[in-house]
């Protein structure tokens, strides 16, 4: 078949349109997930320069980071601070996003008159799960229709199954987890309910999240899904423990979310693993190697391991619904300062300048393996 010199242009030009990625992360995983990002008070407000377009262009769904946890929306008796939130939902709106609320109910950055009366000595049962069912019903009623999805509960459970002895557990034993997701559903019957932690990979933790979110629907209790936190490093965990992971929440009859993902590049001292705020260390050079900025190995190394999370999420799309990066840019990661206070770390796919880092989207083109 002969062709003329216009319609080989044509067929070349075609060609190249086809190998070249779309504009932004979301238009790549249109079909398959949205792509989410947790927002701070800047970006939210529109203050912080440049957000605006790396959030329009690459994020079709977002997360409060800290502003809608117990702390900066209640931080008194009686007393609730709807800032944050009101701009945040409208900010949700103006993108027509997926919107998330998180979270609920959780061990920390919860303030400590939740669990004392007024002589500060620790509450009964019933006075917490009193303050717990108003809480929820205040701020989820505000957002009812607006906020489309919550994490109910946070981290209930320590690595190896057991239930975490938080002042939650303590002092209202593990039903305070089936009285938060019936006040949530019944202040909005419409909002996916989720059960959020880190870690999830472990075989130990995850039996017994499935366990607990299958109690719950045996008793007629709505639970959506659960959110793999995704706090990884550059070799661990394994693609293949991730994936475990996948296959048994989907198995289990419940959505999976991908929440929280960044990827640590910095060593850390000790066993620090997953996402507790408990475990903190002061500033030291021997643990900021890379102040001056990223070498491009390390880059190569950081980029390479995204390619191959996101080649198994597309794998796994028809069990995946979100996979939300915990912060927009460098810049703006929770982890310059943890474990370690005030380090300087690249973990997320758009560095300080807010540009995608190079070689992802070539990464997810590789047919062999992850």
């Amino acid at each position: 078949m002969k062709y003329s010199l216009f319609a080989c242009a044509v067929l070349l030009m075609s060609a190249s349109f086809q190998s070249t990625p779309k504009a932004g992360l979301k238009d790549a995983f249109r079909d398959e997930f949205y792509i989410g990002g947790a927002l701070t008070l800047g970006q939210v407000t529109g203050r912080e320069a440049g957000a605006d377009l790396l959030l329009s262009t690459h994020f079709n769904s977002i997360s409060p980071e800290n502003g809608l946890k117990w702390g900066p929306v209640h931080p008194r008796e009686g007393e609730y601070s709807f800032d944050f939130g009101d701009a945040y939902v409208a900010f949700g709106e103006k993108m027509d996003a997926f919107t998330i609320g998180h979270t609920l109910v959780w061990h920390q950055q919860t303030p400590e008159w939740v669990f004392q009366d007024a002589a500060g000595k620790e509450i009964g049962r019933e006075a917490l799960v009193a303050r717990m069912e108003d809480h929820i019903a205040t701020v989820v009623g505000r957002y009812r229709g607006k906020i489309h999805g919550w994490d109910v509960v946070n981290e209930a459970f320590e690595d190896n199954g057991d239930w975490r002895q938080s002042p939650w557990y303590r002092i209202a034993g593990q039903d305070f987890v089936k009285t938060a997701f019936r006040k949530a559903h019944e202040a909005d019957p419409e909002a996916e309910l989720y059960y959020n932690d880190y870690n999830v990979w472990i075989p130990a933790k995850r039996k017994a999240i499935l366990a607990m979110a299958k109690e719950l629907r045996e008793e007629g209790i709505r639970i959506d899904g659960i959110g793999m936190q995704g706090h990884y490093r550059l070799d661990s965990p394994g693609i293949d423990q991730i994936e475990q992971a996948i296959l048994d929440i989907h198995a289990a009859g419940l959505e999976v979310m991908v929440t929280e993902l960044d990827v640590d590049v910095l060593p850390r001292p000790g066993r620090s693993e997953g996402a507790d705020l408990n475990v903190n260390y002061a500033a030291s050079p021997e643990w900021n190697p890379y102040a001056d900025g990223l070498p491009a190995s390390v880059e190569s190394q950081l980029v390479d391991r995204y390619s191959s999370l996101f080649r198994l999420f597309r794998k796994h799309s028809d069990k995946i619904s979100r996979v939300t990066f915990w912060g927009l840019h460098d810049g703006r990661s929770w982890l310059n300062n943890w474990p370690v206070r005030g380090r300087t770390n690249y973990p997320l796919l758009f560095d300080r300048e807010m540009k995608l880092k190079k070689g992802f989207f070539e990464g997810l083109e590789e047919t062999s393996g992850y």
